[in-house]
């Protein structure tokens, strides 16, 4: 917990499934400090968000009421209380927050909705508000923002509204294949290897359907002729990355690409583009998510963004 100089104007909160993360910030959007908890919301039932907050954030509070802007799982049917979706075409930001119970009056809770798509199926929850900030940053953008994760978002962008979506599950089958199957034993690795990844990522991006049995070459070429950790696990991520890519080729070939999150995957992601020509900007997910908040913020005391 870091303490401010002074008593902040507002509270940005990013509530997601496993973590909550408050800002304390001025007028402007400068963070004068923040604080982090593991009270996400898959550990919370819906009395325990408030103490929650208020375990946290209590330092940076006064007897005045403090407005508090809320994004992610935090406003999902199993959070605080269920922030109804927006549905695209939309800007990424909807005015219609909405404003859990309270017992402290000194907690002016806003949540920001999530947004969904009708046709083909989709949704995202917390991706709206660091779309809303990398827009806010890059004013006029249009393009495809992709954002990696456990589940990876990518997002077309006209005249600042979001028109459609797709969400690709690329992390959680990384995470489902290196750590329960028979893979496990072969893909334990933190090193790299860049030739192997990127020769794998054309593999499946030209032949998707090659993937299941790829994934168990990985075990057989273990076994067999030595294929060391570090080129296992940068193959395994290069045949999924490679069907991620042909899945949304529509969406970044011979587009603007701009890639919002944590370093390591982003650079990865760009790696992967640029070996099919396709060139992206990379924006930080933490960066972008303040000035989303920031954005949702300055909306609900109706000044200008």
């Amino acid at each position: 917990m870091n303490r401010p100089d002074h008593h902040p104007d507002w509270i940005a909160v990013d509530w997601g499934t496993t973590h909550l993360r408050a800002f304390a910030m001025d007028a402007t959007g400068a963070v004068l400090a923040e604080a982090s908890s593991d009270k996400g919301m898959g550990s919370l039932d819906r009395a325990g968000f408030e103490p929650a907050l208020s375990d946290l954030i209590t330092p940076w509070l006064t007897d005045a009421p403090m407005p508090i802007i809320a994004c992610g799982m935090v406003g999902s049917r199993q959070g605080w209380v269920e922030a109804p979706y927006a549905s695209t075409p939309c800007p990424p930001l909807s005015p219609d927050m909405v404003h859990p119970e309270v017992t402290d009056a000194r907690l002016q809770v806003s949540i920001i909705p999530g947004i969904l798509q009708a046709a083909p199926a989709d949704v995202m929850r917390g991706e709206e508000t660091q779309i809303a900030g990398y827009l806010a940053l890059n004013p006029g953008y249009t393009g495809v923002i992709c954002l990696p994760g456990t589940h990876t978002k990518w997002v077309e962008i006209i005249a600042g509204r979001i028109t459609r979506f797709q969400t690709v599950m690329t992390g959680d089958m990384f995470a489902a294949l290196s750590q329960h199957t028979v893979l496990r034993h072969t893909v334990q690795s933190k090193g790299w290897d860049e030739p192997a990844f990127l020769h794998a990522l054309s593999q499946t991006l030209s032949q998707p359907e090659s993937l299941p049995a790829r994934l168990f070459g990985l075990r057989a070429d273990h076994l067999l002729n030595g294929l060391t950790p570090d080129a296992a696990v940068s193959r395994l991520s290069g045949y999924l990355i490679g069907c991620e890519l042909a899945a949304t080729r529509e969406y970044w070939l011979g587009q603007n690409v701009a890639l919002i999150g944590d370093g390591r995957l982003t650079a990865l992601y760009a790696a992967a583009l640029a070996n099919q020509g396709a060139p992206a900007e990379i924006a930080d997910g933490n960066t972008t998510v303040i000035a989303g908040l920031t954005a949702a913020y300055q909306s609900l005391k109706g000044s200008p963004q």
